[in-house]
């Protein structure tokens, strides 16, 4: 079995779920309790770095909810799964669309999360389009 297969199966599928949910943990708390100081680093409006950091409570915890079953509803696996394209696209539009102005470092952050978060999309993508087939979940 490859490593794709192997992610995309009903027990893969479960680990890139917690994944997803921890990672976004971890940026929920860095938008929360650091939103100040990271839009300074990251030339990031503060605002936005804290209103992400609650969009992403909600998330999460979908996430992790979807991570705690064997079989995950696909209606709420396709809800996660366009929430981390939407991600993705919002990170490229901060990152081209001339509204903000990152610094250096800040590129970087939203470089760094649109990759993560599309590799976790697509791998959701996957399991999710698999489980069409009555046999794969």
């Amino acid at each position: 079995m490859s490593v794709i297969s192997y992610l995309t199966s009903p027990a893969g599928l479960r680990r890139v779920l917690w994944v997803d949910a921890l990672s976004g943990s971890a940026t929920t708390v860095l938008h929360l309790a650091l939103a100040g100081y990271l839009s300074t680093l990251l030339g990031l409006p503060a605002g936005l770095l804290s209103a992400t950091g609650i969009l992403l409570l909600l998330y999460v915890a979908l996430a992790g909810t979807l991570a705690l079953q064997a079989s995950p509803p696909r209606h709420l696996l396709g809800v996660l799964v366009a929430g981390n394209f939407a991600w993705v696209a919002a990170c490229l539009v901060l990152l081209f669309g001339g509204a903000v102005s990152p610094t250096p470092l800040g590129q970087a952050y939203l470089v760094l999360q649109a990759l993560a978060v599309l590799a976790l999309a697509e791998l959701q993508w996957m399991a999710l389009r698999r489980s069409r087939s009555p046999a794969a979940i």
